[in-house]
């Protein structure tokens, strides 16, 4: 087993056999914002193998590169593991990694028909990925594409920081109580929950302790339902949670 592949296996969800659907929930908002990896789209094999070689090729362990990396941006985990470098430099070098492998890239269960049902201008994407790769991995996806995301490049804090959450309800002219945020990550969990919104974990990625931070669980976005209510209400999300 490579270290790539160990480092996966370690970081798989806790089993959730045991975990059993709640009662049926409502949640009211006026926006949706989306995590990217992990929550719209599963690129994990490609994250893992490009962490990988920036790690084999930079002196880092593998697995310390792999697990600091997920739900990060990529420049704050260059300038934890290898200050010494250029990190703008090493970010180029890690981007251009990821940009080319598209191996096993897909658009994650529920995703597509939750979209659907959602207006345009309810909704965006919040992630630790650069615009570039996030528009190439989104496209690669089938996923549309909002005209206006919040990725690296344009928040000044990544996740956990709440600044991204709070920027992503902004383009879409709302405070971030009203949003719902939908987050795989404990990074991105506890960025959500800082920046005031409502939190939906998804267990793609982190294990039920890791996503404490988050309001609701469940298993993927498969089976919600969007209700669009009258006036300037804005929408109802219907969903069953797991119990936990």
């Amino acid at each position: 087993m490579t270290d790539s592949f160990a480092t996966q296996a370690q970081n798989l969800p806790s089993p959730t056999s045991s975990l059993r659907p709640a009662a049926p929930v409502t949640i009211r908002c006026k926006g949706v914002l989306f995590d990217m990896d992990g929550i719209l789209i599963s690129s994990l094999g490609s994250v893992e193998r490009s962490w990988e070689a920036w790690a084999r090729s930079r002196g880092v362990d593998v697995r310390l590169a792999i697990h600091t990396a997920h739900g990060c941006r990529a420049i704050e985990t260059i300038r934890k593991l290898r200050p010494d470098l250029d990190d703008n430099a090493e970010l180029i070098y890690i981007e251009d990694l990821e940009v080319a492998d598209q191996e096993g890239l897909e658009v994650l269960p529920g995703v597509p028909d939750l979209i659907q049902q959602l207006p345009q201008s309810r909704w965006t994407v919040v992630t630790s990925a650069t615009e570039r790769l996030a528009r190439i991995r989104l496209a690669a996806g089938g996923v549309p594409v909002p005209e206006r995301i919040i990725t690296a490049d344009i928040v000044s804090q990544g996740k956990p920081h709440p600044e991204p959450y709070l920027r992503g309800a902004e383009i879409l002219g709302l405070s971030a109580a009203d949003c719902v945020v939908f987050e795989d990550s404990a990074s991105g969990t506890r960025s959500g929950k800082a920046a005031g919104c409502t939190v939906i974990g998804t267990l793609f990625s982190h294990s039920v302790e890791e996503l404490a931070a988050a309001d609701y669980l469940v298993q993927d976005l498969t089976g919600m339902r969007v209700e669009l209510l009258p006036g300037e209400d804005g929408l109802a999300l219907h969903f069953t949670p797991l119990a936990v």
